[in-house]
């Protein structure tokens, strides 16, 4: 005999397709409002770092003793005027859709670069678009119009020495006197390292001489020890060409023999007209043909600027000479040169972390930086 069909079967299941209907709504609800909102940080988190502030780490000891291998900065991409994007990157990330350049605009600021703010830029003699060049940290040390001139390791802004500040360091010939050595202990006295440490703070150059990584103050302070005998920067000469100097990274160092010496130069500036010659002509070539975009023959000590002949120029924006405060530890503009206007990300601001091989430096934590 056929089983009877029951009414109430069919009601019993749809309540069980309801109830597990109702069950998943609120999940997929649940799960849609948390993509929504990681969406809308990630957004936002991206806005902020384009327009308002990024993050920056100190890979190197360039700016020792400002600011130390192991920081982590925030950056005010606002302080100078952020720059739309300029390429097509995923945010984050180190991906960019290769051979795409966007046109861009500068936003204003609300101040401008002055002399000796420590900024990030990208460094301008990579081959690549500008934003997906490396990220540089020096100091500005001179300005668009300033003339500069490195003499003897001395930096003259404008005919004047450039004030000296705690941070910068150059290396010193240290010559004990007769019968007496170095010691860690003095080396710790002055915070320059230790003996056998790494050649960018000491090299021992013979029993008696030894050449130093020294601040200002320390330089005072070794002058009093009782075992030195003689104490002087180390300076190359300025008619000795050193060909890992000249021969580096763009071609601003052509003009010069070594990077203890140089200029003098005016920084260039946007509607400065230059003239141009073989001698200087390293100088301005980069600015030229790869920032300025123009096309250049050289003939005959006559230049063929996009299809003209000419001996003059007329810069089309601003520039920076930026230098490490490191002085003998840094590649900064005294090997590469200007830095463009177009190049600038934005100003130093806050250390708000720092390790030192992994453990935290808790006095440098939200550091100000000058």
């Amino acid at each position: 005999m056929e089983k009877p069909y029951s009414s109430h079967e069919p009601a019993s299941a749809s309540s069980k397709n309801a109830d597990k209907t109702s069950q998943e709504r609120p999940t997929k609800l649940v799960l849609r409002e948390w993509l929504d909102a990681f969406i809308f940080a990630f957004i936002v988190a991206a806005i902020l770092r384009a327009f308002l502030f990024g993050s920056y780490k100190i890979p190197t000891g360039s700016m020792e003793k400002d600011l130390l291998i192991g920081d982590f900065l925030i950056v005010s991409n606002a302080a100078y005027g952020a720059r739309t994007p300029m390429s097509v990157c995923v945010p984050f990330t180190q991906w960019c859709l290769p051979g795409v350049n966007l046109p861009f605009t500068r936003l204003p600021g609300y101040r401008s670069i002055t002399r000796n703010d420590i900024f990030v830029f990208n460094v301008p003699w990579e081959v690549k678009p500008i934003s997906q060049k490396t990220n540089y940290i020096k100091r500005a040390v001179g300005i668009p119009g300033d003339t500069l001139e490195f003499k003897d390791k001395v930096l003259f802004v404008n005919g004047e020495a450039e004030p000296t500040h705690d941070g910068i360091q150059k290396f010193h010939t240290l010559v004990l006197k007769q019968g007496v050595r170095l010691t860690n202990a003095k080396m710790e006295e002055i915070n320059a390292g230790t003996i056998g440490a790494s050649s960018r703070y000491f090299q021992q150059v013979s029993n008696l001489e030894y050449r130093v990584n020294l601040t200002y103050d320390a330089v005072k302070k070794v002058i009093s020890w009782a075992e030195t005998d003689t104490l002087y920067p180390t300076v190359i000469p300025a008619d000795q060409v050193v060909s890992a100097y000249t021969q580096s990274a763009g071609y601003f160092s052509r003009a010069f023999n070594n990077p203890d010496h140089f200029g003098p130069i005016v920084v260039p500036f946007n509607g400065q007209e230059v003239i141009l010659n073989a001698t200087n002509w390293p100088i301005y070539k980069d600015i030229i043909e790869r920032f300025e975009g123009n096309r250049v023959q050289t003939k005959g000590g006559v230049f063929v600027i996009n299809g003209e002949e000419t001996t003059r120029y007329v810069i089309q924006q601003d520039y920076y000479f930026a230098m490490g405060d490191n002085r003998d530890s840094s590649e900064d503009s005294r090997f590469w040169g200007f830095v463009p206007k177009d190049h600038v990300i934005g100003r130093a601001g806050v250390v708000w972390m720092s390790l030192n091989n992994g453990f935290p430096r808790i006095n440098r934590f939200f550091h100000i930086i000058d």
